[in-house]
Order: structure tokens, then sequence, then C-alpha cells
């Protein structure tokens, strides 16, 4: 503790007697300072005891007396030391009175006492709470190490709430708590996932300080890249002291350390991952599972998807986890995190593979997840907005293959590309390969290359309907739509059969092709069904 008011008094070198504000001596005395001016407000800091023989104040002015202790009182002075037997051989009843009546400290000194022994005593105190508070650090410190050896994150963080005297968490990169000391404290960390998202989101490297009715939080980012990988909180009824300033730094060395090794560990994980998916897109599944083991061993034995995931042309090129970013660099990172956040707290594998990327190309980013679990639920959230950052802005698009076994990877991968080019022909962010199998053809055919063949491969046959020569445009859908079949289709139009033998053959003479050939049917009836 530092020094206080009380343990000076209480120093029995010193002699010192309380003449007024003894209810507030547990303040505590950053410094004693000596000052004969009559307003030494502008020198004070704040938290100084301030020693005077009077020499230049009028001590026995009552209104100068109440004017000169306001005045200390509000710059932050926590006690006034009066040198008795120098000047005046008692404190003066004015001097007395003011500070009673604004119950500031005054203490009376005693001749015998110099002031260089009250501020050597002072001085000695600050030093020996500063060498506690330090040595408090690196036991902590040790016992810190010692327990994350031991438990990991965990038991570093139930060290540390035990050395704040308030509780600990740990983040990952969405925000979403993997660890919290004590257990009661998971709850209070939870609310929290929407400050350590944007403390993940900013460039800044600084920490931030949530104050909330219950608790003051310090959140403090870990990681030495351009983006944190993980934060943690600490949350404590009042602000730190120095031990426990000590504390919370090595924490977050310790977890950065944690971190950095994580990192190391996620890209050559990464690097597995990418073998692993060239073997299996190679129809090599035996050999992938083996390159595997027991890293997303369990991942290939049983149903998984693959998605395909594409940032808009121009963005942040490359993938991978150069520039401290993670999988897939630049607007991928964000979905990178919110699958791999989710396989981790369910325990589940996920494979992630950046690339390949073609010289200015867009960045891709491959994803192998397991059918129906939370990774594969955490790229369809991320993909409709749901993740950290949102990825609306960012453009990225995603296929998904339907569910495939290892040894159908390859034709999962080519479903997944494909769902992948009709999201980016609708302009959606995500769309599964069952949607579109399900689905009809036309919306695929929905571009401006497709309704310029259909406009100009029944141009002709639209200007002749518009001379009022003939009805040939609703003939030619009728006759289509009943697959050739006269007597139907000439129902259909009211017309006799004869009529509408007619209006096929001049169909044909008009377009110079043979309505005998399928291909030549196909082509009009996808033309008919083209919206102009």
């Amino acid at each position: 503790m530092p020094p206080t008011l009380a343990s000076l008094v209480q120093h029995s070198a010193l002699k010192l007697t309380v003449r007024a504000g003894g209810d507030r001596l547990d303040t505590p005395v950053r410094w004693a300072h000596v000052s004969e001016l009559a307003d030494p407000v502008p020198y004070m800091e704040g938290g100084e005891l301030l020693l005077i023989t009077a020499l230049k104040l009028d001590a026995e002015d009552p209104g100068e007396m109440r004017r000169y202790v306001r005045r200390l009182a509000k710059a932050g002075v926590v006690g006034l030391g009066f040198a008795v037997g120098v000047h005046y051989d008692d404190i003066p009843d004015a001097l007395l009175d003011a500070a009673r009546d604004e119950d500031f400290p005054l203490l009376a000194v005693p001749r015998r006492t110099p002031f260089i022994a009250i501020s050597k005593a002072v001085s000695e105190a600050i030093a020996r709470d500063q060498y506690r508070a330090v040595t408090a650090g690196f036991a902590a410190q040790r016992e810190l190490t010692r327990r994350t050896l031991a438990d990991g994150p965990e038991g570093l963080l139930a060290v540390l709430a035990t050395q704040v005297d308030g509780w600990a968490a740990l983040y990952d990169a969405s925000g979403a708590v993997v660890a919290a000391a004590p257990e009661w404290a998971a709850r209070r960390a939870a609310r929290l996932t929407a400050d350590v998202a944007r403390l993940g989101r900013s460039a800044a490297t600084a920490s931030a300080v949530v104050g909330g009715a219950e608790d003051r939080v310090e959140l403090h980012p870990l990681g030495t890249g351009r983006r944190p990988r993980s934060a943690l909180a600490v949350g404590t009824a009042s602000a730190l002291g120095t031990a426990e300033r000590y504390a919370v730094h090595s924490a977050i060395a310790l977890l950065t350390l944690t971190t950095e090794r994580s990192r190391a560990l996620h890209a050559a994980e990464e690097r597995i991952g990418t073998a692993v998916l060239r073997l299996l897109l190679a129809a090599r599944p035996d050999d992938a599972r083996a390159v595997a083991g027991d890293l997303y061993g369990a991942l290939l034995d049983a149903p998984f998807r693959i998605a395909v995931a594409v940032a808009p042309a121009g963005s942040t090129g490359g993938a991978g986890t150069g520039g401290g970013s993670g999988s897939g660099a630049g607007v991928a990172v964000g979905l990178a995190e919110a699958v791999e956040s989710a396989a981790a707290r369910a325990g589940e594998p996920v494979l992630l593979a950046p690339g390949p990327v073609e010289p200015d190309g867009p960045e891709r980013l491959t994803l192998v997840l397991a059918d129906g679990g939370a990774a594969a639920h955490a790229c369809a959230g991320y993909a409709e907005g749901d993740g950290a950052g949102g990825p609306g802005s960012a453009g990225l698009v995603i296929g998904v293959s339907p569910p495939v076994l290892a040894g159908g990877a390859p034709e999962g991968h080519q479903q997944a590309e494909q769902a992948l080019a009709v999201a980016r022909r609708r302009g959606r962010s995500y769309v599964e390969h069952e949607e579109v199998a399900a689905g009809s053809v036309l919306p695929l055919l929905a571009d401006d290359a497709v309704r310029a063949f259909a406009d100009g491969l029944l141009r002709a046959l639209r200007e002749h309907d518009a001379t009022g020569r003939g009805d040939l445009v609703a003939s030619l859908r009728a006759w289509l739509s009943r697959h050739g079949q006269w007597d139907a289709a000439a129902a259909d139009l009211g017309v006799h059969r004869h009529t509408l033998r007619y209006r096929m053959r001049r169909v044909e003479e008009i377009l110079g092709r043979s309505l005998d050939d399928p291909d030549v049917r196909m082509e009009l009836w996808l033309a008919l069904k083209i919206p102009r």
C-alpha cells in the first residue's frame, strides 16, 4: 500500500498530531512538498502533503485562511503539515477553524521534526510500495507462466482473476468467449462480444476501457499482426494498481506468445490442408487420409461439403497467412475466422485452403466442412451477413457443393464451382448446389448474351407478325408446348390444323431451319421462354 496520512501519523519518529480532518487520514500521499507561497496551487499536481511554517501567510486572518484552505482542497492537496514553534507557537485558530470547516486534514509538526524527515518517510514508503509491487509482479509472472505451461490459457485466466481480484476472459477473433475465470464471469464476458469484435476490426492496436454499472473492464488486443487474432478482457471494481498492472502485462505477453505460436502451427496446418485437398481433388482419397492423419481424418470419414469462396476482383490479392491476417488474407479472412471459431467451439475439424489465385485475380478460399456441422452453419451465416465485419460490403461470394464422400471430392468441387458461378451471375453472396439442381434452368440463362441470342433468333418472326400477316410467334409457342401435336395446338389457338401447318411451314421458310430437328426446337423453345 502507498503511504497515507494515517501511516505518517503512526510513524513513531515523526511525532505528528492530528488537529483537523481526522476521518480522512486514509488518503494516499503521493509526495511531501514544502512551500511558503501564499498560493502554491499552480505548483501542485494533487496528492501532496503540503508542509509550511506560515512564513508568508497571515495565518491569523480568518478570511484569508478560508480561501487558502479551499484552494488547497480544490487542487487535490491531501493535507497540510504546520510547523509549530517556528513562527507560531501553535496552529492559529483562523487556520484551525478553516481546516475544520472544510474537513481538511491538518497535522501539527513539532519543532524537533524537520520537514526533510517527513519527506524521507514519504519517499521511503513509496519506494517500499513500488518494491512490493514489482516483487508481486514478478511472483505473478512466475505463477502465470507456470499455470500457462501446465493448463494453457484457462490456467492463466484463473491466476490473473485472482491477482486482480476480479475476472478475466479470452476471446477469439470473432469476439466469441474462448475461456473465462471464475466460471460466473463467462456470462458477463459474453455481453462484451460486440465491443471485442469492434476492437478486432480496428486497425489500431491500443487497448480500450469499457465502463459499466457492474465493473470497469479493460480490453487488450493480442497478437502482432495487422489485426488482433484474439483479445483479453480484465474486469475489476476499480482502476488497476501497480502490482495488478504488472500481472495484466505479463498475461498479455504470455497470451501473445501463445497466439504467435498458434499462428505458426496454423500456417503449417493450412499447408497440410492444402495438400490434403489436392489429393482429394486428384481422386486419391486414401492418400489424402494418410496425409490428414488425426488432423482431418474424422472429417474425411463422413459426408462433407466443399465450399469455394471468391473475393471481388481487385481486392487484396493472395490468400494465406501473409500479413498476419490468417487464412484468406484480405476480405476472406473474416469468413475463415468465423468458420474456424465455430468449428473450435463445436470440437469439429475443418479444412481451409487458400488459392489458387491467378495473377491480379480475385482471392479464393476453399473449405471442406462437415455436413450439417457448426462450421457449415457459420459459413452460411457469414454469407448472409451474420458474421463479424459483414460480408455484404466485402462482396464475398460462396458456392457450396452437396454432401459428398472423400471419393466424390472431385465432383463435389466441380459442383461448388458451378454454384459459385450461379451466385456470381445472380448477384448473390451464397448459393448451394442443391438449390441450382432443384430449380429451373431458365434463371441461369437470364443474362444479356442469352437475351441477345433469343432476340436474334426470333427477330424475323416478330417482324413478320408486326406487319399483320399472321401470328407466327404465338403459333410456334403453342405448337412447341404441345410437343408438335397438330390437333391439340390448333385447338389451343382456335384455328384449323391445316392453318397451323401452313404457319409452321412459313416459320421454317423465314428461319431457314427445319422444325424436325430437335436442336432447333430446343433453341426456339428456350428463346421463347427468355424474357425480353
